[in-house]
């Protein structure tokens, strides 16, 4: 019998184990919640809360934070997965008239992976896709724009800091975030805005690795706490030159929120079509 050959490599994860949360920040509250609770179908973070001042929404095992402030916007876009994109499609059809005066807009694009493409109230790009990409609900990939000719040094950079798989693909870098997430950086000639502070959570089960190769180049922003630290400058570590900026809130797996498990909603329960046991959103 001849012996079955199988690229192992392919089933790697690497240090990274998961994008946990991206934060942006919002102006209004009520109309955040209108866009992500009411329109994708998220659902709001039922036990921690910060009145006013921000909230966090759950979209399978990751979240959006959202605390209230001048609007940030993701360089780029943002891929979430929801059920059924026709309850997607109703859901945004009844805030339409809500959001009049915002950024606020949707279309559907059939160009590859059919997919909505949907712009947040303060222009914030995110493409929803029906089951797939190893989830059926949650934020499987975050796509950020930067410089053409960085793509190297950004691959380099996550494996060599954070020992995690990172390949250099057509005018691109993507990285792995563990089993079924992963974030890309996309190269363009357009002038790319200001970065304005947003961010990504991730978990590492190597905490100290990074830390000391990070600080080696000086690239530790915040020494958070003992679980918790962030960097925002991404560098060539062969040669020091900056390529990019996207601020990482690095977690150890000793974080006590740390695979905690998030509540999630069915978006297509409703008052008018009620059921009992179909509260719950369920694979």
């Amino acid at each position: 019998m001849s012996e079955r050959q199988f690229d192992r490599a392919e089933e790697d994860v690497g240090n990274i184990l998961n994008m946990e949360h991206i934060n942006l920040t919002v102006p209004d509250q009520q109309l955040a919640a209108l866009f992500y609770v009411s329109g994708l179908g998220f659902t709001r973070d039922p036990y921690i809360d910060f009145g006013t001042a921000n909230m966090w929404i759950n979209a399978g095992e990751q979240q959006f934070h959202l605390p209230k402030r001048e609007a940030q916007k993701f360089r780029g876009h943002i891929g979430v997965v929801v059920p059924d994109l026709d309850d997607l499609r109703r859901r945004l059809d009844r805030i339409d008239r809500i959001m009049e005066g915002t950024e606020f807009a949707w279309r559907e694009v059939n160009d590859g992976p059919a997919h909505i493409a949907v712009t947040c109230p303060w222009g914030n790009d995110i493409r929803a896709y029906g089951p797939g990409f190893g989830t059926s609900l949650g934020i499987p990939f975050a796509e950020v724009r930067v410089p053409t000719g960085s793509s190297d040094g950004i691959a380099r950079f996550y494996r060599e800091v954070f020992n995690t798989p990172a390949r250099v693909g057509q005018g691109c870098a993507e990285v792995s975030m563990g089993g079924s997430q992963w974030l890309t950086y996309r190269e363009t000639d357009d002038e790319l805005p200001a970065y304005d502070g947003h961010h990504i959570a991730i978990y590492v089960s190597n905490f100290s690795g990074p830390h000391s190769a990070l600080a080696k180049h000086d690239l530790i922003s915040e020494e958070s706490d003992q679980h918790q630290y962030r960097f925002q400058t991404i560098v060539d570590p062969d040669s020091g030159n900056v390529l990019t900026e996207l601020e990482h809130e690095v977690r150890s797996l000793k974080h006590p929120m740390f695979k905690r498990n998030l509540v999630n909603r069915n978006p297509a329960q409703s008052f008018f079509n009620y059921t009992q046991g179909r509260d719950s959103f369920q694979p």
